[in-house]
């Protein structure tokens, strides 16, 4: 079944030599992860993750499951990055896949897999650090739509030090070059005056599984309510957990 002509099956030696990448960097943050219980054995399951300035917190993240448990996190990335060939290439062997409605359903219903997801997306990237800490999840319901309409758990991933790693300075340019052309062009620093990340100390915090409602999604009003109140909730928690660890 080919879903879209940019999806690729995950090649366990690209898992391995991505796990490799990650090692040093992984020990240059002193990376750990607390609630790794919760990643079930089998079956699917979407993880919600905060989505800070770097990004590669959440490839770190993806790290540990994957040596932890066995399983493969298939994360959704911009579908942009597909249309770069060495990148492309690259992350779908890796387990990546173009962020697309009908790809996640597939891996989900279909597949039974683990798919991360940073609902915030560039919007909640490029959010200054005056607002750092904060879920940028307003509108951004597409993961719990999914969620609900497959039947799937969602766990929640946060790293509080992730918004440390830089200072995102707020500017016009920014959101003007990003609500045109969707563009992360932005002005950051890291350690001292340069761009390298600075020594922050990365956790990720899991919640327990959350259980989507049961509804009749062929009822539009129904399946609408429950959306916004399931967002809500999520949003809530996410929120409760970036205060609780920052």
């Amino acid at each position: 079944m080919k879903i879209d002509h940019r999806y690729h099956e995950p090649d366990p030696v690209a898992i391995k030599r991505t796990n490799q990448l990650y090692g040093p960097i992984s020990r240059y943050h002193r990376h750990k992860v607390y609630g790794m219980k919760h990643i079930p054995a089998e079956g699917r399951c979407i993880i919600a993750v905060n989505h800070s300035f770097a990004t590669y917190d959440n490839a770190l993240l993806s790290r540990k499951i994957n040596e932890g448990t066995g399983r493969i996190v298939r994360s959704l990335a911009d579908r942009s990055l597909f249309y770069v060939p060495s990148i492309g290439r690259a992350i779908a062997k890796s387990g990546a896949v173009p962020a697309r409605p009908k790809v996640a359903e597939f891996l989900l219903s279909d597949r039974e897999q683990l798919v991360l997801v940073a609902p915030g997306g560039m919007r909640e990237a490029l959010r200054p650090s005056s607002e750092k800490y904060t879920v940028c999840w307003e509108s951004r319901k597409g993961f719990v739509r999914l969620a609900i309409k497959t039947q799937t758990p969602i766990i929640l991933s946060c790293c509080p030090g992730a918004d440390d790693l830089y200072t995102v300075y707020e500017n016009t340019l920014t959101k003007m070059v990003y609500r045109r052309f969707r563009l992360p062009v932005t002005a950051i620093r890291g350690l001292g005056l340069s761009l390298l990340p600075r020594p922050v100390k990365l956790e990720h915090y899991l919640s327990e599984p959350q259980f989507p409602p049961v509804v009749d999604v062929n009822d539009d009003m129904a399946f609408s309510q429950a959306v916004d109140q399931w967002h809500v909730e999520l949003s809530r928690k996410m929120q409760e957990m970036l205060d609780e660890h920052q």
